[in-house]
């Protein structure tokens, strides 16, 4: 990487042209697609010359104001084509292009996913279809006309409405839409290809009629049935919740296998990874019907935070998807249960997104600098941004939020906009000085904030001492002190609820009392508490930091047993296996479970208490997420042993409790209800742990489960417990999944990802068969993300030794350089984080960093992680 193939945020400027108006016609072919590109262009001031972006085009004729140019008036560069000359008025621009969709492996531009014709234009794909401004702030009204053979492609899909259509005397037939409402070229989409449809229709809440549609691969229109439910939820939910109204007549899903990422919002026309519109109780876990829900929502919600409004520069990328992905969670959590959801953000930015921040591609939600626009599709962006939007929420309240959103959308409806003109929203809304919180969106890293406790006994005051300090990242070596909500409560020793008064604490909806943490050092004294309280801090992760507070295990019980808010709840069960594990690794000593803490933990399984949290809290961190807290020379093998000895304990001093959730387990029929997928995921935690306590009695319960189940939950859950606790029914239950969904390739994905997954010490050799498995595409990013990605996240099986799962991974990366850099990009991640392991492993990981960094040809998205990753300090 060098610094001329930086961009900087700086650096932006404005447009030089606009163009209001394009209009394509596709005339579609495997290998000779030709695109005509009309479009009107706006100067914007007197420029001698026009430079546009392009990729991988092959240019057939280009027109200006209606003569044909000849070869001397423009210049074309693997990247761009520049005509020399052009007038200082509009003009009119036609391009005429032929594109090969079917070489185009990269999965960017226009392609071939099986049988249909597809698209992915964000972020910079649209310039792998006709040579254009390819950049989010120029905005058109899109034209499209597609015209291809009927009985191959009969459906013809494109953004916006239908507005005619018709046959040809060739076999072929053309259908021509129109986007009413401007758009950058990232949101463009087509679609062609002959598939299922399911219809339905929506009624808007000003009682204008939507249709409906989501297509999928002939067969499969049964598992769509779910999504179409998901999607008028989410319809629904955003005009309750948010007063945002769907703008267009039709709304469209198409679901395909080749896709690199989960969905894209294309306006009007949602090109979606099959695996997020896919889903019966056959072949989907509850998990799995969860995330359609949720990437569905996600998806829709884009419509008005991403499309109506959208961003002005590819920095700005956290404006749309930070919002959005706060706004699929909201809605999660109005459908489903509040406290999953939010344990489940919380584990992500925990054990990813924390992980990022220790690594060399540490950056801001707001990056300053970018390489290779795909490698900042991140956790940063997405997770912790949505975390500094519920920080926003947080800090406003529910009104004040929804006041500031209100806002934003009737200053910015139409607009490419940045996280500065949220903010101000927010900020003008409310009468709020948020100039400190605008510090999230410039710095990177983890925040630390320490606590300590100081109860006056006498005075029967309770001092708290805040001090925050974020580590340096790379490029960054100085950090100013953020806006940090500290949301808190306190209980008695007998699990009473304290009342907190002080003038710097506020009542917050949530239950909890508000501080406001903006300063390097800030102190909060409370009087009249009548003993030394146990106390709650950053309650439901109110910031995405790391808590440093000492507490014991007393109060940690007291919490959980008491709290009135169950993230608290798992919080404080959290917090007992985090120390457990910790000190047994840093002693050197096996981890024993005290029986006091035994004791608690068996009274909060027996009580009255949501199935679903019972299940969380019985799941200790993993690996991953101990390792967080070790910057350098993790010890993963000693993290491995304590967290295994910590779950065998759990399994020894419960195994009547859990013996008893079993035997008095109710069989029903598969219902996807809350209290059912409640219920089976506590009944699933209770079988792993009688399963790993005693594996010869349980290895045959195991298979028969397997063998009864009537859905994919119990199933899967049923092979991941034989396989990753290496049952004798391990082999049996392996081949009978495998036979039994050899040909639906999302579940075999699941089949592969188990093996992956394991900690057995011959994963690696297990991959390496696999990849060679009949139903292994190398060039299907759903496998890769399956075998590869997984096993990637598999860290003492990843980090084996002796480095051969390092240079499997990288022969692989090696492959998909070529073929798919964004997956390429993607798998290098766990490599590229060498500096945090032992000499041993960092030689190991860094020749084969080396080995890469010399490919020729080698990609923009890998050039830039594994050179940022070999040169950071």
């Amino acid at each position: 990487m060098t610094a001329s193939t930086a961009k900087f945020r700086s650096d932006y400027r404005a447009p030089e042209f606009l163009i209001p108006r394009i209009d394509l016609t596709f005339q579609l072919d495997e290998e000779r697609t030709i695109v005509t590109n009309r479009m009107l262009v706006v100067p914007q001031q007197a420029q001698p010359s026009l430079r546009l972006h392009g990729e991988h085009l092959t240019l057939q004729q280009l027109e200006l104001n209606g003569e044909l140019l000849s070869p001397d008036a423009y210049r074309i560069t693997d990247k761009h084509l520049e005509i020399i000359q052009v007038p200082a008025t509009p003009f009119e621009l036609v391009i005429t292009n032929m594109i090969n969709p079917l070489a185009n492996t990269a999965l960017e531009g226009l392609y071939k996913s099986g049988g249909a014709f597809c698209t992915q234009c964000e972020a910079e794909g649209f310039r792998r279809i006709t040579y254009y401004l390819d950049r989010p702030d120029v905005l058109a009204e899109f034209t499209t006309t597609i015209i291809a053979n009927k009985q191959r492609y009969p459906y013809l899909l494109s953004n916006g409405n239908n507005i005619k259509q018709g046959d040809n005397n060739d076999g072929t037939h053309w259908v021509t839409w129109h986007d009413p409402h401007p758009k950058p070229a990232y949101l463009f989409a087509l679609v062609a290809g002959d598939f299922d449809v399911l219809t339905d229709n929506y009624t808007t809440c000003s009682g204008r009629e939507v249709r409906l549609e989501l297509f999928v691969d002939k067969g499969n229109l049964k598992q769509a049935e779910f999504a179409m439910t998901s999607l008028k939820n989410s319809m629904r939910w955003d005009e309750e919740r948010f007063g945002l109204e769907y703008d267009l007549d039709i709304y469209m899903i198409v679901a395909v296998d080749f896709f690199n990422m989960g969905a894209m919002e294309n306006k009007g026309l949602n090109v979606f990874n099959s695996r997020y519109v896919l889903a019966d109780a056959r072949t989907a876990t509850d998990q799995d019907f969860l995330n359609v829900e949720s990437v569905i929502g996600h998806e829709y919600f884009h419509n008005w935070t991403g499309n109506r409004i959208t961003c002005r520069d590819w920095f700005q990328l956290s404006l749309k998807e930070g919002l959005t992905v706060f706004r699929d969670q909201e809605f999660s959590s109005d459908l489903g249960s509040r406290a999953v959801n939010r344990i489940d953000a919380i584990r992500i930015i925990r054990t990813h997104q924390f992980n990022e921040d220790a690594s060399p591609m540490a950056h801001p939600i707001r990056p300053d600098k970018v390489v290779e626009m795909n490698n900042f599709y991140t956790v940063t962006v997405y997770n912790k941004g949505a975390e500094v939007i519920r920080m926003l929420h947080t800090l406003l309240g529910e009104q004040g939020f929804q006041a500031g959103m209100r806002l934003y959308v009737e200053r910015h409806d139409g607009q490419a906009v940045t996280c500065d003109d949220f903010v101000a929203a927010m900020a003008d809304a409310n009468k709020f000085n948020l100039d400190v919180f605008k510090r999230w969106y410039s710095q990177a890293g983890t925040p630390t904030v320490t606590v300590t406790q100081d109860y006056n006994e006498q005075a029967q005051t309770l001092t708290l001492k805040f001090s925050q300090m974020t580590p340096a990242t790379p490029g960054q070596t100085s950090k100013l002190p953020v806006h940090i909500p500290v949301l808190l409560s306190a209980y008695s020793q007998s699990g009473k609820r304290l009342t907190l008064v002080n003038k710097n604490l506020r009542d917050h909806e949530s239950g909890s009392s508000l501080f406001e943490l903006t300063s390097e050092y800030q102190t909060l004294e409370i009087r009249d508490i009548p003993e030394r309280p146990v106390v709650a801090l950053m309650e439901n992760f109110s910031a995405p930091v790391k808590l440093d507070a000492e507490q014991i295990f007393a109060d940690s019980l007291v919490l959980l047993a008491h709290a009135e808010q169950d993230v608290t709840r798992w919080e404080a069960a959290q917090h007992i296996y985090v120390k457990l594990i910790r000190d047994a690794v840093e002693q050197k000593q096996p981890l024993i479970l005290p029986e006091s803490v035994a004791e608690a933990f068996r009274q909060f399984a027996q009580a009255d208490i949501d199935p679903a949290l019972k299940a969380l809290v019985f799941t200790p961190p993993t690996v991953e997420e101990i390792a967080e807290y070790y910057p350098t020379e993790i010890p993963i093998d000693a993290i491995f042993g304590a967290v295994y000895e910590l779950r065998q304990q759990l399994a020894a001093k419960l195994l009547k409790v859990f013996a008893k959730v079993w035997d008095t387990r109710v069989v029903t029929t598969y219902k996807l209800t809350g209290d059912d997928i409640a219920n089976r995921s506590w009944l699933h935690t209770a079988l792993y742990y009688l399963a790993l306590q005693l594996p010869e009695q349980y290895s045959s319960v195991v298979a028969n489960y397997f063998k009864q189940a009537d859905n994919m939950t119990a199933q899967q859950s049923a092979l991941q417990i034989a396989v990753h606790l290496k049952l004798a029914c391990k082999r049996e239950l392996l081949d009978a999944f495998e036979q039994q969904w050899l040909d639906t390739p999302l579940v075999l994905d699941k089949w592969f990802a188990i093996q992956a997954s394991t900690p057995d010490a011959s994963v690696v050799e297990t991959v390496n068969s696999l990849q060679h498995h009949a139903k292994f595409d190398r060039n299907n990013p759903n496998r890769q993300y399956a075998l590869f990605a997984t096993f990637g996240r598999n860290m003492t099986q990843f980090h084996r030794i002796d480095g051969a799962g390092y240079k499997m991974t990288s022969e692989m990366i090696q492959y998909l350089n070529d073929k798919n850099p964004q997956v390429a990009a993607r798998l290098v991640t766990p490599l590229t984080q060498w500096r945090r392991f032992d000499q041993q492993r960092q030689q190991l990981l860094k020749v084969e960093l080396e080995k890469l960094q010399k490919l020729p040809n080698l990609a923009a998205d890998l050039d830039e992680k594994i050179s940022q990753s070999l040169g950071s300090n």
